[in-house]
């Protein structure tokens, strides 16, 4: 089962995918948040403009408001999330249910990021928003692991590229780095906010070797992948979905690399693509139409992410489910984007190797195992029949 298309009966079923462990380079900590826990937390902290404060409708209200086709629009709808994330106890209920549910769903290492400097409207200062967020992870993993589940999350230090705090973010997660912070990145509108504004922040983390993703290449194009990359010297890119742009397919079907999607390849430098919330900013227009179809053939470093499970209504499990539906992927192939990730995360070497080698790939092949056995029996059972 190694082809990237299923021959009949390799495909994975829902309940493997979820049992199938898993790995999350881009999600977003104010993105994931349970409707319910919104609605409670707006009460506890006296947050009044909800559109919605039912738990289910508002859950719809986020999917609908965020799957608009516009990355400005889809952006809006965390102005919710992020004001009644302002208090000390808000952060840390966030975190720990993010931890929760994400091993709930199968993955076993996360990178979750989320923007400092937009919870100080309670008071707090940046070092204790991030201790009470890392508080929140320790917790999630307690609890998880009491559930039978295992999960370690490290957080993502985000500075907003309309702003100008990015030095001292970077900083803050050089300070952070030996306590839950695995590293650092830049988010928020591209168009008329490059990279390079912030060249300051990243030639800190440079010096101090320390690790960073930009997000590029989502909304705008390749001059934003270029600048964090060959500017910036990003180590992976946050989306970089619009590489497409540098790849041709010819009319009799082969693919032509311009030189930055060659470098990129070559370079092994990882993709973070979200596609069900590509769909909603117009990234792309369909799980069939998405460049990670091409981009996997072409064995770029891709990896499948959530962005925002609760603007785009999504798990990791669900955005599998997607591309399994879209391009017949097997186990084999998700173990591939998988592994990808793992070898793309943030945290030392030897630790990465020892997720692959000790969890990724025993949990894959206890699960097409099952899969050999449960053939053997039916065609046992056919036999038998016959007989």
């Amino acid at each position: 089962m190694t082809s990237q298309t299923a021959p009949n009966g390799t495909v994975p079923t829902p309940d493997q995918i979820r049992q199938a462990p898993k790995v999350l380079l881009h999600d977003h900590l104010d993105g994931g948040l349970r409707p319910g826990t919104v609605v409670e937390l707006a009460r506890e902290t006296g947050y009044s403009d909800l559109p919605e404060t039912d738990p289910d409708k508002l859950g719809i209200w986020f999917h609908e408001a965020a799957d608009s086709g516009s990355l400005e629009r889809y952006l809006e709808t965390f102005r919710h999330t992020v004001g009644v994330m302002q208090t000390r106890e808000a952060l840390v209920r966030v975190a720990r249910e993010c931890a929760e549910d994400l091993a709930e769903d199968g993955v076993v290492y996360a990178e979750v990021r989320y923007a400092p400097e937009q919870h100080l409207e309670g008071g707090l200062s940046l070092e204790e928003v991030v201790e009470a967020v890392n508080e929140g992870f320790r917790q999630g993993e307690r609890l998880a692991r009491e559930n039978g589940r295992r999960i370690r999350v490290g957080a993502l230090l985000t500075a907003m590229r309309h702003a100008a705090r990015a030095l001292e973010i970077a900083e803050l997660a050089n300070r952070y780095r030996d306590a839950g912070v695995v590293g650092f990145d830049i988010a928020g509108a591209e168009a008329g906010y490059p990279p390079t504004r912030h060249l300051d922040a990243f030639e800190y983390l440079k010096r101090e070797n320390n690790h960073f993703t930009i997000h590029a290449g989502e909304a705008f194009g390749l001059p934003s992948i270029w600048q964090a990359l060959q500017w910036c010297g990003a180590d992976r890119l946050g989306h970089g979905v619009r590489i497409i742009d540098d790849i041709e397919i010819r009319e009799d079907g082969s693919v032509a690399l311009g030189r930055l999607a060659s470098y990129v390849r070559d370079k092994r430098i990882p993709l973070e693509l979200c596609p069900s919330s590509n769909l909603q900013t117009g990234a792309a227009s369909s799980y069939a139409e998405h460049p990670i179809g091409l981009l996997r053939r072409l064995h770029f470093r891709a990896t499948v992410n959530t962005d925002n499970r609760l603007m785009s209504h999504t798990t990791m499990s669900q955005e599998f489910e997607h591309l399994v539906d879209a391009f017949g992927y097997t186990l084999d192939d998700l173990q591939w984007f998988t592994v990808n990730a793992m070898k793309s995360a943030f945290i030392p070497f030897d630790e990465r190797l020892a997720m692959i080698n000790d969890v990724l790939k025993p949990g894959y092949a206890q699960l097409k195992s099952e899969w050999l056995f449960r053939q053997a029996v039916s065609t046992s059972g056919s036999v038998e029949t016959e007989g």
